[in-house]
């Protein structure tokens, strides 16, 4: 007996255009729980949960004088597209560029069309985090049940939340404990985005959305991420990763709790609750001038830190490491990996786990297949996997203090000598800011910049200040 695909909430649109196919389509895919939805003529694309993937079908017969590229219609609408040509034409790169990878004839049969939405919709759950089980949650150390116990005291505030843990420690684990449990917002959508993977060029189409029509491709308005999250809660993780011409974009939206779509000038009203987190020292970034310190203090109304792997002590570790391994399926259908013994979780107790979490579930996945396969505790084969985890990291340790040994190069002399040239220039120049710019071949902002670095008074010191006003 054969086992469906995982295909439960997915929306595939359909752009017929001049050809006939959206019916094939939904008699293709009528026996999975997929909604077959005509794009065609279509205002504005129905609105969906966040977290429910889509991919589209569209005929090339859309394509007005090659205007529109693929790449434009999936970035503008957020979703794989499934190109449908009356001819074979091989992914010919004259005709089809090579965004075109998903190509089906016109005379597409039902597994053809099957065998690739299979496959587009496995990388979107991939993507999204669904194909995971969600981890579980384990509190036994004073540490965690402490942790709980700020999260009971905070979540039901509407105050935003900034969480500091290490990598790995379930940071976004703690931010939907935080949703779930507040009274209103919990009732919405959590959104949860990784700060440091949106492409660059890219923040105001994810962030904001954009209106029918804003660019080539942008067939259907389009809610972006504040949208997406209103009357709910977004999640931003990396929030150290964005970089400063997007902190300001992201510091407008919280100050005036409004966003207007690309291709609009109607500002849309918003009310969620935002819960970042970073593994990155913000206050440090603040003095480096690498993080807004105005956007810091917005964030920053309640601050939780999430203890590590360490910090929680061997009661969490074991605790965590059979949870995990309760997971790993056994050899039959429902059968899952008993407790493992004593000796390896002594093991386990007693090896530091710097990727926390993350890297103790890798470990009681390996450790659960070895038992899966063979079905006996193997003790020679489960010590080398943890010989061998300890010896890379001795490897890496050992290259980290080697690099530490390296003598640093002296800046501070080259940081003299730059100042002398700045100075030697301005005597130079009778301290006109201009002419000594143009003398040393940079701006005269520039000039300004390490004039206050290198705190160089001259003269005219009282228009110093002159780029700050």
């Amino acid at each position: 007996m054969s086992i469906k695909p995982p295909l439960d909430d997915l929306d595939v649109y359909v752009w017929e255009g001049k050809s006939d196919i959206a019916e094939r389509v939904a008699h293709c895919l009528a026996s999975f729980d997929i909604d077959v939805i005509r794009a065609d003529g279509l205002e504005v694309l129905p609105e969906r949960p966040v977290a429910r993937p889509a991919l589209a079908v569209v005929s090339v017969t859309n394509i007005d004088g090659s205007r529109l590229k693929a790449r434009d219609w999936q970035l503008g609408q957020g979703m794989p597209v499934i190109w449908v040509s009356a001819a074979p034409r091989e992914k010919d790169p004259r005709v089809y560029p090579p965004e075109y990878s998903n190509i089906l004839t016109l005379d597409f049969t039902g597994a053809e069309l099957r065998t690739l939405i299979f496959k587009l919709a496995a990388e979107l759950r991939s993507a999204d985090g669904k194909v995971a089980q969600s981890e579980p949650l384990v509190a036994n150390s004073p540490a965690m049940l402490a942790l709980l116990g700020e999260v009971d005291a905070f979540a039901d505030c509407d105050s935003n939340v900034l969480i500091h843990g290490e990598t790995g420690v379930g940071k976004e684990r703690i931010a939907r404990l935080l949703h779930d449990k507040h009274r209103r917002y919990g009732q919405g959508a959590f959104v949860p985005v990784n700060c440091g993977a949106i492409p660059d060029g890219l923040f105001e189409s994810h962030f904001f959305g954009h209106a029918k029509g804003a660019f080539t491709g942008a067939l259907y308005a389009h809610k972006g991420y504040f949208e997406q999250a209103n009357d709910g809660t977004l999640f931003l993780d990396e929030i150290g990763d964005l970089p400063l011409y997007q902190q300001v974009k992201l510091l407008r939206v919280l100050e005036d709790s409004a966003v207007t779509r690309l291709g609009s000038a109607a500002p849309i009203q918003l009310d969620f609750r935002l819960v970042a987190a970073t593994n990155r020292n913000l206050q440090e970034m603040v003095r480096q001038e690498t993080f807004r310190a105005d956007l810091y203090y917005r964030l920053a109304v309640i601050e939780i830190r999430i203890p590590n792997l360490e910090e929680r002590g061997a009661i969490d570790k074991i605790a965590v490491f059979n949870a995990f391994l309760s997971r790993v399926a056994g050899p039959d259908v429902g059968q899952s990996v008993p407790q493992a013994p004593q000796w390896v979780l002594d093991l386990v107790a007693n090896m530091v786990f710097p990727g926390n979490v993350r890297e103790l579930r890798n470990i009681a996945e390996r450790v659960g297949i070895v038992y899966r396969q063979l079905g006996v505790w193997d003790e020679s084969r489960i010590r080398q996997i943890f010989a061998t985890l300890a010896a890379l990291r001795a490897g890496r340790d050992a290259s980290a203090r080697e690099s530490a040994q390296i003598e640093p190069v002296d800046r501070s002399r080259w940081d003299l000598a730059e100042r002398q040239r700045i100075v030697s220039a301005l005597d130079g120049n009778g301290w006109r800011r201009q002419d000594t710019a143009n003398a040393l071949g940079i701006s005269r902002k520039v000039l300004w910049e390490k004039m206050r670095k290198y705190q160089i008074v001259g003269a005219d010191a009282e228009t110093l200040n002159e780029f700050e006003t």
